[in-house]
């Protein structure tokens, strides 16, 4: 072996010292397909859904949209928490310490998807009705809802799982375990739904089927991990570090519950200001809630992107050398907007032919769905560059500063704009309050990075070394 073969082979983690480049097409591009893969289970079945049923069965999902959504932001709560906390470890060279975050996504996973299941499963009436349902809506809600609080469980172990899989450099496995439960649900939809014609019901069981297909195979990855090794010590100590682990988690669960709150708010108003409308009560919402669906597949290049980052950031951030996060974040940034821009000129030239891929048997479903189009997502250009802060001071144990991105979005501007909007302009009102929040979260963005771009890029000084476990 000669010099040079030796110094590689002896730098330790890759992470610390292997091209920027070469770490975010390993990590990032097997994240992306991931992402892609899993935000189709629910476009796939708006898909067969709409031919199949049509857009009130379509409605059914919207309404189910947010519950769905909340048992994500509890798996994303310790999956990405652990997937942090992972990297930040490691980075220290604490391998038992990345080993108790691994645990508490192990158990917290099962724990938090039953007890989501069984209360959506015995709330599911009064939960539809709070999440927008019409009484025409209402049957295929219930039928929908309650199968996937079924599979709650193992839901939350697809997602949870797969932050600490790709932590601990398996991306691939990642993206194949997502590409068994995707071709699952696609071919059980078709058999289901249009075959066997189940109806919203055999959309529902197609997606829970697919899900435990891909986390039966995340669980076998338990014993390979690379970097920990899980044992009842182990599992038996992490219960004290539950809330280390989820603070890190918090940006992603605060983002994913603000959209919950968005989207039931969302719902109420569409059905109110659209029963004034020619469009009627359901067809703003389903439009809508089917813009969101393909909204939810271009944001999953970005978090795919982000989540192939955030061992990179965590890594080196915990190891001081920010001269390569700060590298990776030029990186990311620039690819995530690329493909934004993309997907901007997309929906802005072809809406028709995009919306038409759901369902056309009604022309003014079919023309609120172009305009849902056209003016919810005009601000994607931007997209990139607040989602991608927020996930790098996430990495770095500033969760605070990254839950607030989303929160100014949601929260301080979004559902104000739609009240104010929507009284004087109707539907139309509450469609633009999406690009507006939109364009004044990523100025809040751009501010906090300024702010905190010398504590997160500046190289400390040797006797400044980090110490991780303190920031937690």
């Amino acid at each position: 072996m000669n010099n040079s073969q030796a110094i590689t082979t002896n730098k330790g983690n890759p992470l610390g010292w292997e091209r920027i480049s070469k770490l975010l097409f390993k990590f990032s591009l097997p994240g992306i397909v991931s992402m892609l893969i899993n935000s189709l289970y629910n476009i796939v079945d708006q898909i067969f859904i709409g031919q199949g049923v049509g857009y009130l069965g379509n409605g059914a999902t919207s309404v189910v949209f947010p519950m769905m959504t909340i048992a994500l932001a509890f798996s994303l709560l310790i999956g990405d928490g652990a997937a942090s906390y992972m990297s930040l470890m490691l980075g220290v060279k604490n391998e038992k310490e990345a080993a108790k975050g691994v645990a508490v996504a192990t158990w917290g996973a099962w724990l938090l998807g039953a007890m989501l299941g069984i209360i959506f499963a015995i709330f599911i009436e009064p939960l539809c009705w709070l999440c927008g349902s019409t009484e025409l809506i209402l049957p295929y809600a219930k039928e929908y809802g309650l199968i996937i609080a079924l599979g709650m469980p193992v839901a939350s172990v697809s997602v949870a799982y797969a932050g600490f899989i790709r932590a601990d450099g398996s991306p691939i496995y990642n993206m194949i375990g997502l590409i068994l439960g995707c071709v699952t649900n696609i071919v059980l939809d078709y058999l289901f739904v249009i075959v066997l014609k189940w109806g919203v019901a055999g959309a529902a069981w197609a997606t829970v089927i697919g899900q435990a297909l891909n986390a039966g195979m995340y669980i076998v990855y338990l014993f390979r991990l690379k970097n920990v090794k899980l044992t009842k010590n182990i599992i038996k100590e992490s219960f004290s570090c539950f809330f280390k682990v989820a603070k890190l988690g918090i940006s992603s669960f605060i983002n994913q519950s603000l959209v919950v709150i968005l989207v039931i708010l969302q719902n109420n108003l569409l059905k109110e200001y659209g029963a004034l409308s020619k469009y009627g009560a359901e067809i703003p919402m389903t439009a809508l809630g089917v813009t969101m669906k393909l909204f939810n597949i271009i944001m999953a290049v970005l978090i795919g992107l982000s989540g192939g980052s955030q061992p990179i950031w965590g890594y080196n951030y915990g190891s001081g050398q920010r001269d390569r996060v700060k590298k990776t974040f030029i990186y990311s940034t620039i690819v995530g907007t690329v493909v934004m821009v993309i997907a901007f000129v997309i929906f802005q030239l072809f809406p028709e032919q995009v919306v038409s891929v759901f369902g056309h048997e009604d022309a003014l479903y079919t023309e609120f769905s172009v305009l849902s189009l056209k003016i919810y997502l005009c601000a994607l250009p931007i997209f990139a560059i607040r989602m991608i802060t927020s996930s790098l001071l996430q990495s770095v144990g500033k969760s605070i500063l990254g839950a607030f991105i989303s929160f100014s979005k949601q929260v301080l501007i979004q559902i104000p704009a739609m009240y104010l909007l929507a009284p004087k302009h109707g539907v139309i009102g509450i469609l633009w309050s999406g690009p507006i929040s939109d364009v004044v979260a990523c100025i809040f963005a751009v501010v906090i990075l300024l702010f905190t771009a010398k504590d997160i890029f500046k190289k400390p000084h040797h006797t400044e070394e980090i110490k991780a476990e303190e920031s937690l």
